[in-house]
């Protein structure tokens, strides 16, 4: 990431855009604006951003598609921005491998933390993407871990996981059989400056359940302890 991060906002409502633009310059950061969802697309393939600041009510092609087609080709932060009435698209996002979102109307400077927390976590994740003592390779039952090829098989079965999902799945299996907070389990993946809730973690915990177990409903790997959080059984 340069001295001034680059962020690609994509907003189709001009007089909104126009203020986070003076904002967000005036924070520090190189915006460019797009107002679809294809000129995002063809703005990122021109010059990939350090963030994507992404409304998920779009002309031409959904916030939620534009994320979908980006994670498939970039683990770029992204930050979502919803309606309040839109709590199921926010929840889809996170799914898709959105970093965080907000929902509107918020406050400026929070977005601006949130956009800064996600560019702080991205950046130390990318200096450093293994766990500190653990080995490269992690085995739990029937389920591997290979940290330098970045791959999770079960049953010798390679199974494709984000970024997120499989710092987390690490987390988990690396202390297997202990039980983690939700709060230690949030600071390890989404590091200490982390200003959103414990949804973010949930959904996670959820798009990893129905990855490795036969019954999601009824996990046997991946266990809720309640009033504390999760613990992997090998």
């Amino acid at each position: 990431m340069s001295d001034i991060p680059y962020v690609l906002l994509v907003e189709d409502e001009e007089s909104f855009a126009d203020a986070l633009m003076v904002g967000l310059t005036r924070e520090g950061f190189d915006v460019e604006w797009v107002a679809d969802g294809v000129s995002a697309i063809e703005a990122f393939e021109r010059k990939t951003p350090d963030l994507v600041l992404l409304d998920v009510m779009l002309p031409n092609m959904s916030g939620l598609d534009v994320c979908r087609l980006i994670r498939l080709k970039s683990e770029v932060p992204i930050v979502m921005v919803t309606a309040k009435t839109e709590e199921v698209d926010a929840v889809v996002a996170l799914e898709l491998g959105a970093d965080d979102y907000v929902t509107k109307p918020y406050q400026f400077r929070e977005l601006v933390a949130r956009v800064r927390a996600v560019l702080r976590r991205s950046e130390a994740r990318n200096q450093d993407k293994a766990i500190e003592n653990v080995p490269s390779i992690l085995k739990a039952g029937d389920l591997v871990i290979d940290q330098d090829r970045h791959e999770v098989l079960l049953n010798d079965q390679l199974i494709a996981f984000p970024l997120k999902e499989y710092e987390l799945l690490l987390q988990l299996v690396a202390n297997a059989g202990r039980a983690l907070s939700r709060d230690d389990l949030i600071d390890a993946v989404w590091g200490t400056d982390y200003v959103g809730g414990t949804k973010t973690l949930d959904v996670h915990i959820r798009r990893i359940r129905s990855r490795i177990e036969d019954d999601p409903q009824r996990p046997l790997r991946v266990i809720t302890i309640r009033g504390v959080g999760y613990r992997y059984e090998a």
